[in-house]
């Protein structure tokens, strides 16, 4: 598809809407490229928000001077990605995304385990991979000395939230949300790092121990006033649970609340208690489980640890989107 401006809904994919009597608002990407007077193209992939429980996202909207734009959808990593193309550079490549999202209340109120099977479409969540080293000798052994003397699926999630969350802590001199590589986080890092860092911990180490889990990415809407929310990426984490489904936790939120409260691990139970099983109301999902993502069209390089931040490559050099210097590109929040 072309054209200097797109928009569409994707209603084919919107789960049905009850009652969305939370939040609700606009998010808008702005984003310009750094290009040097030679360069010949450039591709940009931005995480595509959907419809799911809890958000409801409608009026999406793309605007720009690409050449082409396009939504693609990563079966193996289940990301969904707008793609758009400058095929040959006349003038500084730009684009503009928005979409309004509704949003209600996360917070899984009654947690109950059935003790029943993991269904089939859920045991993928127990693999381990090159971005989730779940079968890695040290992750398992974290994972059996975490899980020690407890049975089933509730109590060991419950186990591998408090082993996290007692055995890492927020660095603020790590840049964004983090690389997300859990082995680094545990051993280099000594278990200091941001979001991204000590999710996919939380998420290696739950699969180590038996627990289906997965990465969320998605963004802190400024709760309830408008404003600037570049910095609001943020990354948490699910378990599945038999008898009541995916349940968030975030341990992450909770050594941020105690390095912000200059809180110790004895002071800290009202934090535990609140990010386990759910989390605060301004967010909006924009992936779920997307780790090793293949682009499409395919980019160059390896796969994308996780897709969260807008990616973008100039001919075939990714920018950094830690830097920028070489990356612009801002995200606002308008409140209803």
């Amino acid at each position: 598809m072309t054209g200097k401006t797109f928009a569409f809904f994707l209603s084919a994919m919107l789960f049905a809407a009850t009652s969305f009597a939370g939040h609700s608002g606009t998010v808008v990407y702005d984003i310009d490229l750094n290009v040097e007077k030679d360069s010949q193209k450039a591709a940009l992939w931005l995480p595509y928000p959907l419809s799911r429980e809890h958000q409801k996202i409608s009026n999406v909207a793309v605007k720009g001077n690409y050449d082409s734009v396009a939504v693609y959808r990563d079966a193996a990593s289940e990301a969904v990605f707008l793609h758009a193309d400058w095929a040959k550079i006349a003038e500084k490549p730009s684009l503009t995304f928005s979409f309004h999202v509704d949003l209600e209340d996360r917070k899984v109120e009654n947690i109950v385990d059935s003790k029943g099977p993991i269904p089939k479409p859920v045991e993928r969540y127990l693999e381990a991979s090159e971005f989730v080293p779940s079968d890695d000798l040290g992750i398992k052994e974290i994972a059996a000395k975490a899980t020690e003397g407890k049975t089933g699926t509730l109590e060991k999630a419950r186990a591998v939230y408090d082993w996290v969350v007692e055995n890492t802590f927020r660095d603020p001199a790590v840049k964004g949300c983090g690389l997300g590589i859990p082995g680094q986080t545990l051993t280099q890092c000594k278990g200091g790092g941001k979001c991204a860092d000590i999710s996919s911990v939380y998420v290696s180490v739950a699969r180590a121990a038996g627990v289906p889990a997965r990465d969320v990415f998605g963004l802190r809407l400024a709760s309830p006033s408008d404003g600037d929310i570049t910095s609001g990426f943020h990354c948490w984490a699910e378990f599945y649970l038999p008898g009541t489904g995916w349940v968030p936790v975030d341990p992450a939120d909770v050594r941020k609340m105690m390095l912000v409260h200059k809180l110790e691990l004895k002071d800290a139970g009202d934090w535990r208690k609140f990010f386990w099983g759910g989390d605060d109301l301004f967010r909006v999902v924009l992936e779920k489980n997307s780790r090793g993502v293949i682009l499409e069209p395919r980019q160059q390089g390896d796969p994308v640890n996780y897709l969260m931040y807008p990616f973008a490559q100039v001919d075939g050099k990714t920018l950094n989107y830690f830097d920028p210097k070489t990356f612009v590109y801002s995200v606002s929040y308008k409140a209803d």
